[in-house]
């Protein structure tokens, strides 16, 4: 197989794959369509199969274009991270490092971790974003993001990934609150209550909604706030009850008027891990960020840290 291609092939093929249109892809790619037609059929002779299917409805992708497609979004992931990189570079950054997380982890570990980081490497920037947690592994999977930090039980095909941490799901109520002494509760059962949550966009504000969605339920939220000690002071002054990571609830709960109280579903209980592509690829400014979250969940008494890497499928 003799495959040559060029960054244009990659982005013809990924517009193909978005638009499911050769004509609107070789617009968004400034072609005529003549010339994406030649692009394709070359890629094809190159790779020995083909690469779309054409219908009257317009063309899809044969196995071997989802593969093509899969690698080209790394790819060119990587490219635009090169130059956001060497730009920053001829501004004095030495390394730039993105990092998805999931809202426990980035409200509750990440701030006195980032603090150490940076204090050891000044000239690095990080660019940390929350997301869900399946759209995490996804980013890493494509090379939009160098470690993701997930929760819950996602599928980490083709990653390296580490045990991290354990932390529950749990709901806060205020104090004299009717569930306050309950040995557990069912998320179900909540559902009647007003509540107090996270901003929609957070991630376990969306994760919630998908809870309630499963269970063909409306979750009742009373007021939105941006982080877990305004949720806890909001839970306090009797405005509702709340889902919460156990983790902030505890810290909170020593200094406000609030119980914890244990959910019953399965799903509350999350195994936090640490994602990556490889982590030997890793600049060494990246790794040491990994040293750190294991050094911190040592100290926690958290489950010691070591990479496996799933085998593939």
């Amino acid at each position: 197989m003799a495959l040559h291609f060029d960054l244009t092939d990659l982005r013809l093929m990924l517009r193909v794959a978005e638009t499911g249109s050769l004509t609107r892809a070789a617009e968004a790619v400034h072609l005529s369509l003549p010339a994406a037609s030649t692009r394709i059929k070359h890629l094809e002779e190159g790779a020995g199969a083909k690469l779309l299917l054409r219908t009257p409805q317009g063309v899809s992708l044969t196995p071997p274009g989802e593969a093509l497609v899969h690698h080209a979004r790394v790819v060119l992931a990587q490219i635009e991270h090169l130059r956001d990189d060497l730009q920053e570079y001829a501004e004095g950054i030495k390394g730039h490092l993105r990092v998805y997380a999931n809202t426990t982890a980035l409200g509750e570990y990440l701030p006195p971790v980032l603090h150490r980081y940076l204090q050891r490497h000044p000239d690095v920037s990080v660019d940390l974003r929350e997301r869900l947690s399946h759209d995490i592994v996804r980013a890493v999977q494509e090379g939009q993001t160098d470690i993701g930090i997930v929760a819950g039980n996602v599928r980490t095909d083709r990653l390296q990934v580490l045990p991290y941490r354990s932390d529950r799901l749990v709901l806060v109520v205020p104090a004299g609150h009717a569930m306050a002494n309950a040995a557990e509760v069912d998320f179900a059962d909540t559902l009647a209550l007003p509540h107090v949550g996270l901003t929609e966009a957070s991630a376990l504000h969306s994760f919630l909604r998908q809870i309630c969605e499963g269970l063909q339920r409306h979750l009742r939220v009373r007021i939105e706030v941006g982080n877990f000690e305004a949720a806890c002071r909001m839970i306090e002054a009797g405005i509702g009850v709340g889902v919460l990571p156990d983790s902030a609830a505890r810290r909170h709960a020593a200094t406000m008027a609030i119980h914890r109280v244990p959910l019953r579903d399965a799903w509350a209980l999350r195994e936090m891990q640490v994602c990556v592509r490889s982590l030997e690829a890793l600049p060494p400014f990246a790794r040491d960020l990994v040293t750190l979250l294991q050094e911190d969940a040592r100290a926690d008494a958290a489950p010691p840290l070591s990479p496996r890497t799933p085998p593939r499928p």
